[in-house]
């Protein structure tokens, strides 16, 4: 089982309540990184907190939520060494993973429901990373 990083702002917060029960019945060491109630908070903040907890364990993923899942990929895009992908539907989350490598999956509360978010959770943590030619562009991100 994989351990999970997961946050969410205000607008995201009933998603990612549901992704953490979801994420723990199914094994996974899961780390709860706010907010604890669905009061106002900045989404740039919460995508800092498991920025900074998945270049700690690279061997970790990550899980931001908020209304749409944009805000929360931009903000955490600007961090080196992090590949936050927006996802709307299982190809996205797949595909994310398989050419990508992302290690962030950013998902809308207001885009998506409990259960396609939990299926593009699982397919996402399920997902290899191909390599091979996906390998050198994605080196190239950091350059």
């Amino acid at each position: 089982m994989s351990t999970i990083y997961i946050a969410s702002d205000h607008g995201g917060f009933n998603l990612k309540t549901f992704l953490v029960q979801h994420l723990k019945s199914k094994g996974h060491d899961v780390h709860d990184l706010g907010p604890s109630d669905p009061s106002s908070c900045d989404y740039p903040l919460k995508a800092q907190a498991v920025t900074e907890a998945l270049l700690k364990n690279e061997d970790a993923f990550g899980i931001l939520v908020c209304g749409t899942g944009i805000g929360m990929s931009m903000a955490a895009n600007r961090v080196p060494g992090i590949r936050a992908a927006v996802c709307t539907n299982e190809f996205h989350a797949s595909y994310a993973r398989a050419h990508n490598n992302a290690n962030i999956i950013c998902l809308g509360e207001r885009v998506s429901g409990q259960g396609i978010a939990a299926d593009m959770v699982d397919i996402f943590l399920s997902t290899a990373f191909e390599g091979g030619r996906h390998l050198r562009r994605i080196n190239l991100f950091d350059k």
